[in-house]
């Protein structure tokens, strides 16, 4: 994937665009736990791989942060138990 993901902490989301199409990840932070609220990339550019690189750039955040994640995205849930790398930031985990 060669689109830019951009980190905007003042809005709580990760995003990038492709094809003049928005994609994002929204998250809430309190404290050191951020939680994955919503992962959304438009059908028109679906299947890109998007969805995935964005969670990976805020798991990546969070681990460089010192964030624990709590994934309440059923997408980035998913992305977690399929790369046992993260699974260390689940809070509780």
């Amino acid at each position: 994937m060669s689109e830019t993901i951009v980190h905007r902490p003042q809005e709580y989301r990760f995003a990038c665009e492709v094809d003049g199409h928005a994609c994002v990840l929204d998250y809430h932070l309190n404290g050191q736990t951020m939680t994955i609220t919503h992962t959304g990339v438009p059908e028109a550019v679906g299947g890109r791989g998007l969805a995935a690189a964005l969670t990976r750039a805020a798991l990546d955040c969070a681990r460089k942060e010192g964030w624990s994640v709590v994934p309440m995205c059923s997408f980035a849930a998913v992305y977690i138990e399929r790369h046992p790398q993260y699974q260390d930031l689940v809070l509780g985990a």
